[in-house]
């Protein structure tokens, strides 16, 4: 439960202030909803050895519940390997924070258990293949950090960067350096608690290897901190930024993990210093290829866990005590390539495993749920979208902006693509409105449908409909005088024509009306459209 809060403060601090909330329920949700799962699944994937158990998977132990007889050992592996579990998930929340829906993160965490498991069944488990190989993993640089990383990784690609993040003129802002650091500071003292308490006890000579796991475990971190400050002198101009030194540290610690029990103290202030390095470049790397990581989960965990593993197979040594960590030495001190061939080994299935896995997980999540914030949930902040935090003021007015902004600018790329409208007949009465829409008056119709047409065929329609129009009204000036002459009376004809040309009008509007859309190369027809009285 230590590393549960060192990672929520670490993660929080290195992201924006309005997303806090939502990281730290991120973690709650790891520990609740990770364990249970591991509990009913988990383990019993991981160490099961009942009736069909191989060196692929294990079987049996689900809804662990054992006798009296073996429920101290079982119940003390579950509770450690729990963590271990858990851990693998909440670095993936760092590597997509701000931008991830946590009904899919709650979906992820339900899945994820399976992801992890049978990795630790390949290394821990007797049955496991790559444990029959004589595979070196003290503390879990394999199943946990390397799967945690590689599917970190294949998240971020997969949600995308942030809004902005990689715009010119994009300022990346923490929201807390000094949770960042205080989360560091909880990880740190996690750390021992993680690598040595892998001893499983200290009965015998166990309590030496676990010792030996505390020296090399704080040796390897201290100088893994050196290296950090003097990278960061280095690249940012006799700057110290945090979060290059708060992961410098971590990524030596990840690094010292799967060999921390079966090392000598030089080769651990050497792998320390390796591994901050390692973590540093390769953070930049990601930021390059633009892959958006806020807490650089990917680089500590993916990065650090590869030169970890790598490391065993260099400066292991035969564990003469226990006699069940490692039974080999390294190539440094003579054991030849063999066990380094075994940690390659291990490196590779891990990874392909974690790749085509997690990414049928994550897939699953986004075609179902989805995996993202809309842009709007985004701007305002996981807290207030998701968990009805108050949004502070400068948020509000930021995202506005943005939103406002983008608005305008979709406005005008809709002006900027110039569609010229043509001529549109809209055949539609009351009685027979059209599809998917309510009966109207005719007189109250619009033009619905703008044709994408050329300008020379929208101008030929205007022409033949203006002839068509001036042939109508010179027929009711031709009419009208006739009528004029031969009845000699001028004004009751007129009125009698107004009245009876109105009833008409209106007969003829409920059955069509001829609407024009002005062009841009041609004049509009006055008044804006034809008498709707004409027929063709």
């Amino acid at each position: 439960m230590t590393l549960v809060p060192g990672f929520g403060l670490l993660e929080s601090g290195m992201s924006s202030k309005k997303n806090e909330v939502n990281i730290m329920i991120k973690n709650v949700v790891d520990v609740v909803f990770g364990t249970l799962t591991y509990w009913a699944v988990g383990y019993g994937l991981t160490f099961g050895t009942g009736e069909g158990a191989n060196w692929f998977t294990g079987v049996g132990s689900f809804f662990l519940d054992p006798d009296e007889e073996t429920m101290g050992t079982e119940f003390s592996k579950f509770i450690f390997q729990a963590s271990f579990c858990t851990t693998a998930t909440t670095i993936v929340s760092g590597a997509i924070a701000e931008r991830t829906k946590l009904t899919a993160y709650i979906a992820f965490c339900l899945l994820n258990t399976v992801v992890y498991s049978f990795p630790a069944h390949w290394v821990w488990s007797k049955d496991g293949w790559l444990k029959k190989m004589d595979v070196v993993d003290v503390a879990g640089v394999g199943p946990v950090h390397l799967v945690g990383g590689v599917t970190a990784l294949v998240a971020a690609i997969m949600v995308k960067p942030r809004y902005g993040r990689f715009s010119d003129d994009q300022v990346t802002i923490h929201g807390n350096s000094v949770n960042a650091v205080l989360g560091l500071f909880i990880l740190w003292w996690g750390w021992l608690g993680f690598n040595c308490g892998s001893t499983f006890g200290i009965s015998g000579g166990k309590w030496k290897i676990a010792a030996r796991s505390a020296a090399t475990t704080i040796l390897s971190s201290c100088s893994g901190g050196v290296m950090a400050f003097l990278l960061s002198f280095l690249l940012h101009k006799r700057k110290f930024d945090v979060q290059l030194l708060v992961n410098g540290i971590l990524g030596s610690l990840v690094s010292i993990t799967g060999i921390c029990a079966v090392t000598t103290t030089w080769a651990a202030i050497l792998i320390g210093a390796v591994g901050a390095c390692v973590t540093t470049f390769g953070q930049i790397a990601l930021v390059k290829m633009k892959v958006d990581d806020p807490v650089g989960a990917v680089a500590v965990h993916l990065m650090g866990s590869l030169w970890g593993i790598l490391c065993c197979g260099l400066f292991g040594l035969k564990d003469d005590i226990e006699h069940s960590f490692s039974h080999h030495d390294g190539l440094v001190w003579g054991g030849g390539f063999y066990l380094l061939g075994v940690q390659t080994m291990a490196a590779v299935a891990i990874i392909i495993w974690s790749v085509v896995t997690s990414f049928i997980v994550l897939k699953l999540i986004d075609l179902t749920i989805g995996l993202r914030l809309t842009l709007e949930e985004e701007l305002y902040g996981a807290d207030y979208c998701e968990h009805n935090v108050e949004l502070p003021p400068d948020v509000k007015e930021y995202a506005e902006l943005v939103l406002r902004r983008l608005k305008e600018k979709s406005e005008r790329e809709k002006k900027s693509k110039g569609n010229v409208p043509r001529v549109e007949l809209v055949n539609s009465t009351p009685d027979h409105p059209t599809d998917n829409s309510p009966a109207r008056d005719t007189e109250d119709l619009i033009l619905e449908n703008i044709n994408k047409s050329s300008d020379e065929e929208a101008t030929d329609n205007d022409d033949k409909v203006r002839k068509k129009c001036e042939q109508k009204e010179s027929g009711r000036t031709n009419a009208d005088e006739s009528l004029r002459q031969n009845n000699g009376l001028k004004g009751n004809i007129q009125d009698g024509q107004k009245s009876a040309g109105g009833n008409l009008n209106r007969r003829k509007r409920a059955r069509k009306t001829v609407v024009f859309a002005p062009t841009k190369r041609d004049q509009k027809v006055e008044g804006g459209q034809c008498n709707p009285a004409f027929e063709n």
